[in-house]
């Protein structure tokens, strides 16, 4: 991100062409003004509906050359030492004529001194043009601006109010503060204006709607799925080693432990067989945490964007890191970075984007890796020092079957001490905890069709005729096994 003085040092330099990728025209012209000023030059603006004039000092509007070639043509003419503000002509960026017109005002440069400033959503700046080009990155609002600009909402609440305060207390002060964090100060505006106009008040049940809103306005290709409410542990049956390691953890991932000589957590590698909970424990890391869950989708990254797929991974991380403090979950990585060069080698450059993201990322986003076949995971993403650590999320044994028998039980709002647990966990020796929900679900329409209130039978009567993955696939699971006994940790 670069700042104000760092536009000044560009416009000091001899760069005739400065692009400026930006949606906040109005802050981006209130920079120029100030910098114009100090270098005593004149600034002048130009749009296609209002043609060109002069915005730095207040004159009667003289607006004149309305037409891309005619305004190119007029400064070139000009050979005045100004800056020219071009706003929105990337449509005009693909004619000979305008490349060319724009190339002459440059290389007149040394002469005349000024500058041409093209501001736009997005600017593709023709290879012709490049080398006399410098790029601008408007700084977005740092924390004190941020908290600056809510309390200057809540004042403008309470003038609209005869002088009623608006209600919130430090910590969510503070906590709406860092989920604006990323936003441009127009979008930041806007939300903050939404949360203490609905009901005069900040308080903790504005943020999931603040970080749903920052989401939908930085996720626009739709490769991320964001969740605010995530799993919590209890929901998940086992895993206690992995649970004991996040809680260890917590404090210095929220920065509550600054100064202790601790590392910032980076991620973690689930690995296991499939329908043991790796993808309700990722949910599970960020409700630990209380944090946001992010989950990428690298199917959609190839389907949607063939030929743009690391472009998108490095807008999807970038995504992530703006939405930080969140734990960033990759389902199935093996589906996105798989070992073979059969696709052209996007695999691979995905997996080198990510590994780059992975070494050099300061923004506190924990990634949750899971995965179903270590054979197609390459050796340089698992290797010692990439992930904290790898975990192994085994079949269930004796007792965690007995939770999760427990747990889906309750969450169709039956009594597990109507059950015999001990029989249901014999019979479920090598089942999954899928497909031990899955038949809690399919005992409860055997006994709606029955017209009979579900019992241990209905249930034992359903994992009798279950055959399960560990049975089916009993061959490439015990391979799993022998590959993370002495490589991985123990999830439970």
């Amino acid at each position: 991100m670069h700042n104000r003085h760092d536009l000044g040092l560009i416009l000091r330099s001899h760069i005739p062409i400065i692009v400026i990728k930006s949606h906040e025209e109005r802050r981006v012209l209130q920079l120029l003004t100030k910098q114009t000023l100090k270098l005593a030059k004149p600034l002048f603006k130009w749009t296609i509906t209002e043609g060109l004039e002069r915005i730095d000092i207040d004159l009667e509007p003289q607006r004149h050359n309305s037409q891309p070639t005619d305004v190119l043509r007029h400064i070139k003419a000009s050979r005045q030492d100004a800056v020219y503000v071009l706003a929105d002509f990337h449509p005009y960026l693909d004619e000979a004529m305008h490349i060319r017109l724009l190339k002459d005002i440059a290389l007149s440069h040394y002469e005349t001194g000024s500058h041409i400033v093209l501001i736009s959503h997005d600017v593709d700046v023709p290879p012709e043009l490049q080398k006399f080009t410098a790029h601008f990155e408007l700084s977005m609002p740092n924390s004190d601006e941020l908290e600056k600009l809510v309390r200057n909402i809540a004042n403008e609440w309470a003038k609209n109010n005869r002088g009623k305060k608006v209600h919130t207390d430090r910590k969510t002060l503070d906590a709406m503060v860092n989920n604006l964090a990323g936003l441009t100060l127009r979008d930041a505006t806007r939300l903050a204006r939404n949360a203490i106009y609905d009901d005069g008040a900040l308080t903790e049940s504005d943020l999931p709607n603040v970080m749903q809103a920052k989401y939908d306005l930085l996720n626009n290709e739709g490769v991320l799925s964001f969740e605010y409410e995530t799993a919590s542990f209890a929901e998940v049956g086992g895993l206690s080693k992995l649970s004991d390691w996040l809680k260890q953890r917590r404090g210095v991932f929220h920065g509550e432990l600054e100064n202790k000589g601790l590392d910032m957590p980076k991620g973690t590698l689930l690995l296991g067989v499939q329908g043991c909970g790796k993808s309700l424990a990722a949910r599970a890391i960020a409700g630990i945490w209380n944090v946001p869950l992010l989950r990428l989708d690298f199917g959609a990254l190839y389907n949607k964007f063939h030929g743009e797929s690391e472009r998108n991974l490095r807008e999807s991380l970038k995504t992530a890191e703006v939405m930080a403090p969140c734990v960033l979950w990759m389902d199935e990585i093996e589906k996105g970075i798989a070992v073979g060069d059969n696709d052209g080698g996007t695999s691979r450059r995905m997996l080198g984007t990510l590994l780059t993201w992975m070494a050099e990322k300061k923004a506190p986003v924990f990634m949750v890796a899971t995965a179903n076949d270590i054979e197609q995971l390459p050796p340089e993403l698992i290797r010692k020092g990439r992930f904290d650590e790898i975990f192994f999320v085994d079949l269930p044994k004796a007792d965690v079957r007995w939770s999760i028998f427990r747990i889906h039980i309750e969450k169709r709002e039956l009594k597990p001490e109507d059950f015999d647990l001990t029989s249901l966990v014999q019979a479920s020796e090598g089942f999954s905890g899928a497909e031990i929900e899955q038949a809690v679900v399919a005992g409860l329409y055997s006994a709606h069709a029955q017209t009979e209130d579900i019992n241990t039978q209905h249930l034992l009567h359903e994992l009798k005729t279950t055959k399960p993955l560990s049975v089916v696939m009993a061959e490439k699971i015990n391979q799993l096994r022998s590959w993370a006994a002495d490589r991985t940790v123990p999830a439970d």
